[in-house]
């Protein structure tokens, strides 16, 4: 989930003038010659004789009449001849266009054939193997959810093969500490779980924004900082959690003191007897493209299909989150997810849980249009994916975020296309 920490605390010119001006004066200037000259006055006669007498010189004070052209009619250009604007304009025109062209026919032939991998039919057995996981957002470990609600969300989670519940007990602290009472309620909430839904693991969720693109947030590069990530997922490990499930974004491909990080709580947790989860950014769709995205945007959103491979090596877990994907059609969307479970599944080791993200949340801004990322395209998806790279690899499943803002259609949509459960009664 991009920008995580914003979707977790449960709640979450036509008036132009067109008018034209009436009152232009349209007359034409009578006083003119036959030859298109201005006349100038002439002096009253005094005599009625026929004789023609010359005109009087002009007064200081009188205007010299025109001197009439020999040639009235404007010298014309010819309509071949180009200027040195029209020329440059004629070259922009050009270049645009060929820019256009260079930018544009990738984009046609990637989504034509992201369009292709959305046809076909799911391979049989396709659907969960009890491998899944959903985020829960804070409320559950800060004294809002009550003892009903425990109950009723294990009623709606019995029997669909979710496995693991991804608790919101951060943000982590811009230094990497956590403070106690960021999930007081583990205590009360860890049991409760454990006897309405035996064999389901409770995971703290634990995530903040890197100083990656701005000048505030974690820093990985501070040996200092890392430490302390450490030690706080130490803490809620002994305060109950099964398991340590990170969000750290926007993290770019490449980073290595991440993965400096992942091999020091993979220790951690190892030792501990817990899981060492993580989310996941998407795979570059076309080579290379985090750093072409990164170069216009700044912002490189993709990893390289190796990074993310050196990534799922490191833990037990991870969940690629395939939404807030740009695509404007629902068929688009569902061939986007399964090209990013193809993707993933090459990348990722057979030994490590790999979870393709489900969108349990209504949203439309730029990367995200509700219309085209639903559930049901994600669940297609999902399994066409998995159908054409490895329809049998067993430790595989979704992740369903977020539950505050899912509807019932949504979990309809994963109850009959993933986990073929019924609705709880």
């Amino acid at each position: 989930m991009e920008n995580s920490t914003d979707r977790t605390t449960d709640g979450s010119d036509g008036g132009r003038d067109d008018g034209r001006d009436g009152g232009r004066d349209d007359g034409r200037d009578g006083g003119r010659d036959d030859g298109g000259n201005r006349t100038a006055a002439q002096p009253e006669e005094t005599t009625d004789t026929a004789t023609d007498t010359p005109a009087p010189a002009p007064t200081p004070d009188e205007p010299a009449p025109d001197k009439p052209t020999s040639d009235p009619t404007p010298d014309k250009k010819s309509p071949h001849k180009q200027t040195p604007r029209s020329r440059t304009l004629r070259r922009a025109r050009r270049t645009l266009l060929a820019v256009a062209l260079v930018l544009l026919l990738p984009l046609l032939a990637a989504e034509t054939a992201l369009r292709v991998n959305y046809t076909g039919d799911p391979a049989e057995g396709t659907r969960t193997r009890g491998q899944d996981a959903i985020w829960l957002g804070h409320a559950w470990v800060d004294g809002r959810k009550k003892d009903a609600d425990i109950e009723a969300l294990a009623a709606r989670l019995r029997g669909t093969g979710i496995r693991d519940l991804y608790v919101h007990a951060g943000p982590l602290e811009h230094d990497g500490t956590l403070p106690a009472s960021a999930y007081r309620g583990a205590a009360r909430l860890i049991p409760a779980v454990h006897r309405a839904l035996p064999g389901v693991r409770v995971q703290a969720w634990l995530g903040d924004v890197l100083a990656t693109e701005s000048p505030d947030g974690l820093r990985l590069e501070r040996a200092a900082t890392r430490a302390a990530v450490v030690e706080s997922t130490r803490a809620v490990l002994a305060a109950g959690f099964e398991g340590a499930h990170f969000d750290l974004e926007p993290l770019h491909s490449g980073d290595r003191d991440y993965l400096g990080l992942l091999d020091d709580l993979r220790a951690l947790t190892h030792a501990r007897g817990a899981v060492l989860s993580v989310a996941a950014h998407q795979i570059d769709p076309l080579p290379a493209f985090h750093s072409v995205w990164g170069t216009l945007t700044g912002h490189p959103k993709w990893w390289s299909q190796a990074y993310f491979g050196e990534v799922a090596r490191r833990v037990d877990q991870i969940a690629v989150m395939s939404y807030d994907t740009m695509q404007p059609l629902q068929s688009l969307y569902g061939g986007y997810v399964a090209q990013q479970t193809s993707l993933a599944l090459e990348a990722t080791p057979p030994t490590t849980d790999l979870l393709m993200g489900l969108p349990f949340f209504h949203e439309n801004r730029f990367g995200h249009w509700d219309h085209a990322e639903t559930v049901p395209a994600a669940v297609r998806g999902v399994r066409l994916g998995l159908s054409r790279t490895d329809a049998d690899r067993v430790r595989f499943g979704v992740a369903l975020y977020v539950d505050f803002a899912a509807t019932e259609a949504d979990w309809t949509a994963y109850r009959e296309g993933w986990a073929r459960t019924a609705p709880p009664e």
